[in-house]
């Protein structure tokens, strides 16, 4: 799979047991080593911390730098860096191979006696967009050219643990962005309703009772259904053979189709592509999977689900446990550590103090150790420290897992520690006319619009002569969509400091009021701008925060702006649209090492 790199390469990356940036920085080597054996060689030397320190001291005398942190990192025994400096060497690594060998790595013909000319496992977001795409080039016109299709998309539901199911379109569609969304306008509405006085609406009229969460959960599934049957038209529109259907890899051409009544059958393709997304995790304790749920159950409960205990601090626990606190449901969350890891702690902080404001309950630094549900259904969940709590529903928000267990290792193909597909900058895997996008792909990004667009690269490259490849570093702009919405695009603050050392990062921020919440006197002391730009390069902006209304909405033009290498003073010259929160891009004067108030007067 690996072409001729210009000299081989070593990489000796040297740090203390313990420390999450060696760690890292090892397992990513390792995993490159293992693609490019022979042209890439990794050397992994694991100290104590005191021996590392005293190691790394002699260091900055023989490499004539002032680095003393794990790792440090060498390449061809020339000083390298330490975990942000590899991880970029590895990234353009790997794109170099890229470009050093063929995008397509078999020497077979474009005619064949396959059944197809590419099978695609998982009808997810990645998986459609790859299955459109790849047919699109194979056969012009879709389903009115009548030619057969040469394109076959797998999709089948493996039920969750109490028994939940799904139609076509994956996690997203049925029991992620979709449903997450809709739920969190749901809690917004509500909470739109109850400041309404303030503009004018009678007090009786604006009184809330309890949620009527089967009139929500019907009227949303309503929608996730239509949608459901518009993937499929779509398929068949663009003549792409869909098949409820359970793909198990039996060779790097043959796939073995289980559908829902258990019948067998063989299809063979010239290429294959997985995209098999993930599912969620749950605790090795007693009582998770018989008395727990998941993002897999929650939106479709047939019950409401009242007080919950959500177990975890990701990005999909803080979703959920808002829009149930929105809802009017009593919400605690069970965090173990710190929320939002990987992403900038100031604004996750911010965030957390929002939702305790508005009611969710946050218990820090305990973990469950069993569930248990008593004769009446409710549930009762034990904590590390010994406190039991009562609940109706408990929910677990604790990250998820690759869904690989559809004979990958049995053929020859390489996973990562971590579970995940290891593959090249072109989707490769290890074995020949085998590929992998979406959240299944190591050192990915599990977002929904990165799958569709790395499947719709992969697709061009396979069959439209392109060659665009996936950029997965973080200048990919999200939103997390907690009670106040918070939108990043690049490093955050700790990152960004890691990376180019706080002596040649400015950090522009301020605090500001949304001017819809000032006639409700909305509490906004959670509202928050923050832009990191790097002295060295003209204040390009490397790094934008925003926790605000709407979030979402602003985060998607200043991506546009950072993809184009925007600098602070394009946002400065940039005229603001006045009244709006996306303004404050365009307004910010203060930096942190002014150490002057972030706060703001005025309109």
């Amino acid at each position: 799979m690996s072409g001729a790199a210009k000299k081989p390469v070593k990489l000796v990356i040297t740090g203390w047991s313990g420390c999450g940036f060696f760690e890292k920085a090892a397992k990513r080597a390792q995993e490159v080593a293992q693609k490019y054996p022979g042209d890439f060689t990794a050397e992994i030397n694991d100290m104590v911390k005191p021996e590392f320190q005293k190691w790394v001291a002699e260091q900055t005398v023989k490499y004539n730098n002032t680095h003393k942190s794990s790792p440090l990192v060498t390449k061809n025994d020339m000083f390298l860096g330490g975990c942000d400096d590899v991880l970029e060497f590895l990234r353009l690594y790997e794109e170099s191979q890229a470009k050093s060998v063929k995008f397509v790595d078999d020497d077979e013909p474009e005619e064949h006696s396959y059944d197809f000319d590419l099978i695609v496992i998982g009808g997810g977001s990645g998986g459609m967009a790859v299955s459109k795409a790849a047919a699109s080039y194979l056969t012009p016109g879709g389903g009115d050219s009548g030619l057969p299709p040469k394109v076959c998309c797998l999709d089948f539901v493996k039920p969750s643990p109490i028994g939940t199911k799904w139609g076509f379109g994956g996690t997203c569609v049925n029991v992620g962005c979709i449903p997450k969304k809709l739920y969190h306008t749901a809690a917004i509405t509500r909470d739109t309703v109850k400041l309404s006085p303030a503009y004018g609406t009678p007090e009786e009229t604006a009184k809330l009772g309890a949620t009527v969460w089967e009139t929500v959960r019907e009227n949303i599934q309503m929608h996730i259904k239509s949608i459901n049957f518009g993937s499929v038209a779509e398929m068949r529109t663009g003549n792409v053979k869909y098949k409820n259907a359970l793909g198990r890899l039996v060779d790097s051409h043959t796939v073995e189709c289980t559908n829902k009544k258990g019948a067998k059958e063989t299809i063979t393709a010239r290429r294959i592509i997985v995209a098999t997304g993930g599912r969620p995790s749950y605790p090795e304790i007693p009582g998770a999977k018989e008395y727990g749920i998941t993002s897999d159950d929650i939106f479709s409960l047939e019950q409401a689900p009242g007080k919950t205990v959500v177990v975890g601090a990701s990005y999909i626990a803080l979703e959920c446990a808002g829009f149930l606190t929105g809802l009017g449901y009593e919400t605690i969350v069970m965090m173990r550590s710190i929320p939002l890891r990987g992403f900038d702690q100031q604004i996750a902080e911010l965030i957390v103090k929002q939702m305790e404001h508005e009611g969710t309950k946050v218990v820090r630094g305990v973990t469950p150790t069993s569930v248990e549900q008593l004769a009446s259904g409710k549930k009762v969940v034990t904590y590390s420290n010994g406190h039991k709590e009562e609940c109706d529903t408990v929910l677990f928000a604790m990250g998820r897992t690759a869904d690989t267990n559809i004979g990958l290792q049995e053929i020859g193909i390489t996973l990562s520690r971590s579970g995940k597909v290891a593959v090249d900058a072109c989707e490769r895997t290890s074995v020949p006319n085998v590929y992998a996008i979406g959240d299944i792909v190591e050192g990915g990004l599990e977002l929904t619009p990165v799958a569709i667009q790395s499947g719709r690269y992969l697709a061009g490259r396979l069959y439209g002569k392109k060659s665009n490849l996936m950029d997965y570093s973080n200048m990919v702009p999200t939103t997390v969509f907690t009670p106040i919405e918070y939108g990043v695009c690049g490093y955050s603050e700790e990152d960004a400091i890691k990376k180019f050392g706080e002596e040649n990062l400015e950090i522009y921020h301020a605090y500001f009021t949304p001017l819809e919440w000032t006639v409700p006197h909305r509490d906004a002391s959670n509202c928050y701008v923050k832009m990191i730009t790097l002295k060295s390069e003209a204040e390009r902006v490397v790094g934008f925060h925003i926790t605000s209304p709407n979030a979402g909405e602003i985060l998607q033009g200043v991506g546009v702006a950072m993809q184009c290498g925007a600098t602070k003073k394009h946002f400065d010259d940039t005229v603001g649209i006045h009244p709006t929160v996306a303004e404050q891009m365009t307004t910010l004067t203060v930096t942190k090492s002014s150490g002057a108030s972030a706060e703001q007067g005025g309109c």
